[in-house]
């Protein structure tokens, strides 16, 4: 692999050669380097002077590449597009490739994913592709082993800087085989927001206590939260004279209504099986895996769980909480219409709330901050539902990750290779993070500048500095075929969200789609490896009388509710995620 690589590498360099193309001499591109880390990248963890070794690296590496254009793509997010905006222009200043960072719906970008790897024909050079996908990637063998071509085909083409033990994620774009396939760009996790302010007054504490036997805090199992979500929505009805919400969601026929669902709301309630990060043998979706990683069902009858008790209760709960205590045009929403609506300063609580959207919440013009720009709000850990154990995933982090496919021609995804290390590299992840508040390291996670700006943001840096963060994550290596299968999730749970059939009957369609789009795919052949091999249907009480996932109905789902003071839990925290 590496002679080909040199090879390829002599080729375009003859073809810049004999265009005319111009190499920069070290002495023009450290001008270059030091030009851009003085004007866009001077938070760093780095000295100033490793920050333009750092791009000096880069500028020598790319030279057999200058000349070339490449593009790459992403999703809209705010650090996809500072990678877009500032990133990629820096880069291509700096190497003399003309990279195209394109910004399309995430939609579409799973879609000409899913086009590259079926025909092989190259769409893009680099995808930043959700690590939900993880996957699919491991079993169709058309993408590219990052692991391996660092060893072989990239060798050359590896920061020496990367430093991949400083990544937080990284497992979660990891295989089974211990690959990586997948490195992290950015990443935002599913907490619990709440109004912080409105948690603290002695009247509504005295109040909600009188009325629920035990204190006001942040919630830690779902009866607290309901109990909260009544509160506000019933008891209080109305602050400063505007009308409020114990509870906030989301619930229109849409494809986001899918990742509302499956990220993670199901484990949440304790459907799956302990194990981070995914949950084994059963994740977080429902789907049972054997020994050998291969998907063996999702429907109870099979020895899954997506159909299971504790995955009615979740989906019940989730349709009653947005009828009973959420804005009336919460149910007519999509998950990037409902995003904003907390920070319009009516709603109390969101169990499900997208980290995502700290940045909107940080204005100090919203009525959810004081006139410093300090919040009003707080998150916190999402509770937990009753069947929830010890040593399981508590929620969901959406990670996006560089991905290549071998269908790229070999130059150009080494020279998309080489962008993608330079918007991780460490002589900017700083300046991103701060950008679009997506961390990648860790080392930037504990930075003073982090510590600095901690106070605006609402407990999202002390959420990070704590080691129960790796208790938050993606879908699972047990999903074969994300593209196909993720769209199953709204399309069969709509028709419950809008009272159409019952929780049950929506959850057993579900189930019986995702074994037979399971069934289909192996029957077809189309996987390398881990390829579906499904049980056979039996009665579904079998597998409820085992240990584990799936787990029987519980006699009693609506336990005592549990609370804990925000600043006690922060301070224990603070205290696991402390440094040396």
């Amino acid at each position: 692999m590496k002679t080909r690589t040199i090879r390829l590498s002599l080729l375009a360099a003859g073809v810049m050669l004999a265009s005319g193309a111009l190499h920069a001499d070290s002495h023009d591109a450290r001008a270059v380097a030091e030009r851009l880390v003085d004007e866009h990248f001077q938070d760093s963890t780095l000295s100033r002077e490793e920050q333009i070794e750092e791009m000096m690296w880069f500028a020598k590496a790319a030279e057999p590449f200058r000349g070339m254009e490449i593009n790459t793509v992403a999703e809209g997010l705010t650090t996809h597009i500072y990678e877009r905006d500032v990133l990629a222009e820096a880069f291509t200043e700096l190497t003399g490739i003309e990279l195209t960072h394109n910004i399309i719906g995430e939609g579409d970008v799973v879609n000409n994913m899913q086009t590259q790897m079926q025909s092989g024909r190259n769409i893009y050079d680099g995808y930043v592709n959700d690590t939900d996908s993880i996957g699919t990637h491991i079993r169709y063998g058309t993408t590219v082993n990052i692991s391996n071509a660092m060893e072989n085909e990239w060798a050359d083409y590896t920061l020496p800087t990367l430093a991949l033990d400083d990544f937080i994620g990284l497992q979660y774009g990891t295989g089974p085989d211990g690959s990586v396939y997948q490195l992290p760009t950015q990443q935002f996790a599913n907490l619990y927001w709440f109004r912080y302010d409105w948690f603290q007054r002695e009247d509504l504490q005295k109040q909600f206590r009188e009325i629920y036997g035990y204190d006001l805090g942040v919630p830690t199992n779902w009866t607290a939260y309901e109990d909260i979500a009544e509160f506000f929505t019933e008891n209080v009805g109305e602050i400063d004279g505007t009308k409020i919400y114990g509870h906030m969601d989301y619930g229109r026929r849409d494809p986001s209504l899918g990742w509302r669902f499956h990220d993670s709301w199901l484990s949440m309630a304790g459907m799956g099986s302990p194990g981070v990060p995914f949950g084994n043998p059963v994740d977080d979706w429902g789907i049972r895996v054997n020994e050998q990683s291969q998907p063996v069902g999702a429907s109870v009858s099979r020895g899954g769980a997506t159909n299971s008790p504790a995955a009615v209760f979740a989906v019940t709960k989730m349709v009653d909480w947005l009828d009973k205590y959420a804005p009336p045009e919460a149910s007519g929403m999509t998950f990037g219409e409902a995003g904003p609506v907390p920070a319009q300063g009516n709603v109390a609580q969101q169990m499900f709330w997208y980290t995502a959207f700290t940045a909107d919440m940080t204005d100090p013009e919203l009525p959810v901050t004081d006139e410093e720009g300090n919040p009003k709000w707080r998150m916190a850990p999402s509770p937990t539902g009753p069947y929830w154990e010890e040593g399981m995933k508590v929620g969901y982090q959406d990670v996006g990750g560089w991905t290549f496919f071998d269908s790229t021609p070999e130059d150009r995804r080494t020279a998309a290779w080489l962008f993608a290390q330079f918007t991780v590299s460490k002589t900017v992840s700083l300046e991103k993070l701060m950008e679009g508040l997506t961390p990648i390291r860790e080392s930037d996670v504990f930075s003073e500048q982090m510590t600095e700006m901690a106070p605006k943001l609402g407990g999202l840096v002390e959420f990070y500095r704590s080691p129960n963060e790796s208790n938050w994550t993606p879908s699972s290596t047990n999903v074969p075929d994300y593209p196909r299968m993720a769209p199953l999730w709204w399309q069969n749970l709509a028709p419950a969200v809008s009272g159409d059939i019952s929780p049950k009957e929506a959850l057993d369609n579900l189930a019986g789609d995702l074994d037979g789009i399971m069934e289909r795919l192996a029957r077809a052949k189309v996987f390398d490896t881990y390829a579906p091999n499904l049980n056979e249907a039996r009665d579904p009480q079998y597998w409820l009388d085992q240990p584990g996932s799936p787990k029987p109905k519980l006699d009693n789902e609506m336990p005592q509710g549990t609370t804990v003071p925000y600043d006690d839990m922060m301070e224990a925290w603070m205290a696991a995620g402390s440094r040396e």
